[in-house]
């Protein structure tokens, strides 16, 4: 009953695990080409992943027989051993990526050496061998993957739309390209040219991926121990953002994800940072490779620890110390040069109580008495002269206060309530703290959330306009362009049609820039940079589920044109918003569910006075 499964399903059943979408599959050939030392590396896209995924780079190539063999299962020049699982150093390992690729994709293959007149070409399908023949190349390697999924049609069908996997794509890019700067990177989506990465330094590679103005945000991060050495970067906490996008931890140049680790980056700011927010860091650990186990997670982006607390300590405490280096944050900072290494304690280190010399015999008294008379004498009690006199006069001040209390309090309490009735007479509504605004109906009180209630208004107005030719939006007489990074630049690429229905007319400008040319009609010329940052962060929060896009940008658009706490309005302004509220068709729910309105009973107010 038990049969040994054919290479074809095996292969089929491991691409579950490694090539979920069609970023899996870049990640793995661009680490492939990474760990052949390439120093140039070339990534094509076309209809996000879908029909093509290719990748060329100029590293050391395969001869004839090495390339028919790297789609053999579990075929890798990375191990020999299982010693050298404690060493390893890059990014692939344990050869069932390319097999995995293989078997659910059309693949082509040409590569050859720098000691090779020609190269060869291979190309698989679906884990068939179609055929191996000579061929002219250029030194290293060229692979293509065609039609993902072809023949998994279950796994095709739930992908995502092409910008949200073009947006898995540029992340597994990012994470490549940032952890080695010394390697020069081009990123091309449908003919358009995304990235063009030049070889530099780390922060050159951070410019070049963020844009420019991530350049004075960064904080630099130092921290060399026994156990670890820590280095990267750290974002500004006024700069920090409502998604946590920009965060990225390498371990020995190989990045991976902790929540563990992010807290201690996180309680480095402190109170610094506003509620709800992520600062930007790009950490890197350079650790002995037998102190950590990478080998847990199929698509190895987690990682294990061996000294986990000691070196959150470490990290937790070497971001604060640049928090404050850099006046970022308030702190005593100590001279350390010249201070002892103290070795964390680990499972392995064996403890030995310390030796002390004790003197039995000692006596601190003996010696003291010749100096007896020098001493104090606490015993004896000074009282001084007059103190009876210390609080004269305070009783007949306290009395004064008081009677002086009960002769005004007559006079404000009347003057209070005259203020109260002339405020009643004058306006229907009123306005309390900046942010409710209460007014009188027939079974009590009613109480508006003004910023909620602004929000419903702009929402519904927002969605009426949608489709109709009467949209007269305004117009700039300079229009305004704004720098965005690729991956900003591909999410807000996705939504013009939606944006130009709902007032704005946006256009791209190259280079991953967006020119403004009008706007809708409640916004300000000020705010247009902000509402498209929020449009943008929304976007990103969602995470990429399905949703009616017009309407979720209507939403966004809604909460970041409204007004906000803290705004006083006047009587024609309340009186106006709570008028418009009411023709909505739900006035009393914000766009995003949450009550806008609540009503006080004569019932309840009678029991509270």
């Amino acid at each position: 009953m038990i049969k040994i499964l054919p290479d074809s399903v095996a292969n089929q059943i491991a691409a579950g695990e490694v090539v979920q979408r069609p970023a899996s599959v870049v990640k793995e050939l661009m680490e492939n080409a990474v760990d052949a030392e390439a120093t140039q590396i070339t990534l094509l896209i076309k209809d996000a992943g879908r029909t093509l995924i290719q990748v060329i780079d100029n590293g050391s190539g395969m001869t004839d027989m090495d390339a028919r063999l790297a789609f053999d299962r579990h075929a890798t020049s990375k191990i020999q051993s299982a010693d050298d699982l404690s060493r390893i150093l890059t990014f692939g390992f344990r050869g069932e990526a390319l097999a995995s690729i293989a078997s659910v994709a059309d693949v082509e293959l040409k590569t050859r050496r720098a000691d090779s007149e020609t190269g060869t070409h291979v190309h698989i399908l679906a884990s068939e061998v179609i055929g191996q023949q000579t061929a002219s190349c250029p030194v290293g390697a060229n692979f293509a993957v065609k039609n993902l999924f072809f023949n998994v049609p279950a796994r095709r069908k739930f992908l995502k739309t092409d910008a949200v996997e073009l947006r898995h794509i540029v992340t597994e890019f990012q994470r490549v390209a940032i952890c080695n700067p010394w390697i020069a990177f081009s990123f091309i989506n449908n003919g358009n040219n995304l990235y063009t990465l030049a070889k530099g330094n780390l922060r050159q590679r951070l410019i070049g991926i963020f844009g420019k103005a991530i350049n004075n945000t960064l904080i630099t991060v130092s921290v060399n121990t026994s156990i670890v050495n820590i280095s990267g970067y750290v974002g500004k906490a006024e700069d920090a953002r409502k998604t946590a996008g920009e965060q990225f931890f390498f371990v020995n140049n190989r990045y991976f994800r902790s929540a563990y680790f992010q807290k201690a980056v996180m309680k480095a700011y402190g109170q610094l940072l506003p509620d709800n927010t992520f600062p930007a860091f790009f950490i890197f650990f350079e650790i002995d490779p037998s102190k950590i186990d990478i080998n847990i997670h199929p698509t190895k982006t987690e990682i294990k620890f061996e000294d986990e607390q000691a070196i959150w300590q470490m990290l937790n405490a070497g971001v604060r110390e640049s928090l404050s280096r850099f006046a970022v944050a308030p702190t005593i900072i100590f001279d350390t040069e010249g201070a002892d290494n103290i070795p964390v304690l680990t499972k392995n280190i064996q403890v030995n109580a310390p030796n002390i010399e004790v003197e039995d015999d000692y006596n601190p008294f003996i010696g003291t008495t010749e100096n007896k008379s020098a001493m104090p004498d606490y015993k004896k009690t000074t009282v001084p002269k007059g103190w009876e006199k210390l609080y004269a006069g305070l009783e007949r001040n306290v009395q004064n206060s008081i009677e002086n209390f009960e002769n005004n309090k007559d006079e404000t309490d009347e003057q209070q309530n005259l203020d109260i009735r002339a405020s009643v007479q004058e306006r229907r509504c009123l306005q309390i703290k900046g942010k409710y605004i209460l007014t009188s109906v027939k079974s009590g009180l009613m109480v508006i959330e003004q910023n909620r209630a602004h929000q419903r208004i702009l929402f519904e107005k927002f969605m009426n306009r949608i489709g109709k030719q009467s949209l007269t939006p305004q117009h700039k007489l300079y229009p305004q362009t704004i720098d965005l990074s690729p991956s900003d630049f591909i999410l807000i690429d996705s939504i013009l049609d939606d944006l130009l229905l709902l007032g704005f007319d946006i256009r791209s400008a190259g280079d991953n820039c967006i020119t403004v040319y009008a706007f809708p009609i409640e916004l300000s010329a000020n705010s247009i940079e902000y509402t498209i940052n929020g449009i943008l962060n929304g976007l990103k929060e969602h995470g990429g589920i399905n949703i009616d896009t017009r309407k979720y940008v209507a939403v966004l658009m809604a909460k970041t044109a409204a007004i906000g706490v803290n705004r006083v309005l006047n009587e024609q302004e309340m009186q106006h918003l709570v008028d418009s509220l009411f023709a909505c068709t739900q006035p009393d729910i914000s766009p995003e569910g949450k009550s806008t309105l609540t009503i006080i009973g004569m019932d309840e107010l009678d029991k509270r006075i």
